[in-house]
């Protein structure tokens, strides 16, 4: 077996064309890793935010935090997992995890079981997102059977799974994008919807939880005033602006926080099986080759697609 194998490189950050398709060595996985044969690999806004302008990672660097793939080598003492069991996770986040690449090693306990009744390209396209969705609406938002969530751009990569997710944890959903996407999301759970470009969301009341995936000052502001009293605002702002958030959202009597999201297996776990019980649906809108990387940042960045974006091996 090569030591070798086919992966995106990034020398030094910046535009989409910095990413070169090429061998790199294979990861030796860890004590305690599992090494994944990737046969699909998510795209997320973060992915190509990192590729731009680095933040807290360093060059070279192997872009990609989604997987899903085949188990190809295990350690001792792993129960979890044998080789050949397909899975699926978010591994390291927000380490490099390397994952536009052919194989990732990474904690078997970063992954979990690939849902039964998707393919590679579906379960790719849920981690982060899902993760993302699923911990800010439970562990920052507490949403409750009964309460009124506002989700922002209710129809993109997390959106429209945390839709869906609120909708399951008994939640009235309402969700802010253009009306061509109305339909769409009233089939994913959404109760009430506001296009944007006609109607300012700042007109609704007694809101229990924001969960803001767009951002900007005018956003936050304008989305803790349709909170009720108590209310949460959960924002994917840089924590840096939390204390400056707080600060406003007590003047309006209302609760504010950023949020971060980390590998869970357990969610992960969760997510798989309102998957397989057809209760959450992911949305693919549109699939890339490794080698065309570029296309596929490209694509994202143009901030128009329904769903997720994601590359295949």
């Amino acid at each position: 077996m090569t030591n070798e194998m086919r992966a995106v490189t990034v020398e030094a950050f910046g535009e989409p064309e910095v990413m070169k398709v090429g061998d790199v060595a294979r990861p030796v996985p860890g004590l305690d890793e599992i090494v994944v044969e990737v046969r699909a690999a998510g795209v997320n806004p973060v992915d190509w935010k990192v590729r731009k302008d680095g933040y807290w990672l360093t060059t070279p660097w192997v872009p990609g935090w989604d997987v899903s793939g085949v188990v190809v080598s295990v350690p001792a003492g792993e129960n979890r997992f044998e080789v050949g069991d397909e899975v699926f996770g978010m591994p390291h986040f927000p380490r490099a995890a390397g994952a536009y690449a052919e194989y990732v090693a990474a904690p078997a306990r970063h992954f979990a079981r690939k849902p039964a009744n998707v393919d590679h390209v579906h379960a790719a396209a849920l981690p982060l997102a899902a993760l993302t969705a699923w911990q800010s609406l439970t562990e920052a938002a507490k949403v409750k059977p009964g309460d009124r969530v506002l989700v922002h751009a209710a129809a993109g990569g997390v959106g429209h799974l945390a839709v869906q997710l609120a909708k399951t944890l008994g939640a009235h959903v309402i969700g802010t994008a253009r009306a061509a996407k109305h339909d769409l999301l009233r089939e994913l759970g959404a109760d009430e919807l506001v296009d944007y470009t006609t109607r300012d969301f700042a007109e609704l009341e007694d809101v229990d939880a924001v969960l803001d995936l767009i951002g900007g000052d005018d956003y936050v502001r304008r989305s803790m005033r349709v909170l009720k009293p108590g209310g949460v605002y959960v924002g994917m702002t840089n924590p840096g602006l939390l204390p400056e958030l707080r600060v406003a959202a007590e003047e309006l009597g209302v609760r504010a926080t950023t949020f971060f999201v980390a590998p869970d297996h357990a969610g992960l776990q969760h997510v798989a099986g309102l998957v397989e019980r057809g209760e959450l649906n992911v949305l693919v809108a549109e699939t890339f080759p490794l080698v065309d990387v570029v296309k596929a940042h490209e694509f994202g960045e143009a901030n128009r697609t329904t769903g997720k974006i994601v590359l295949t091996l």
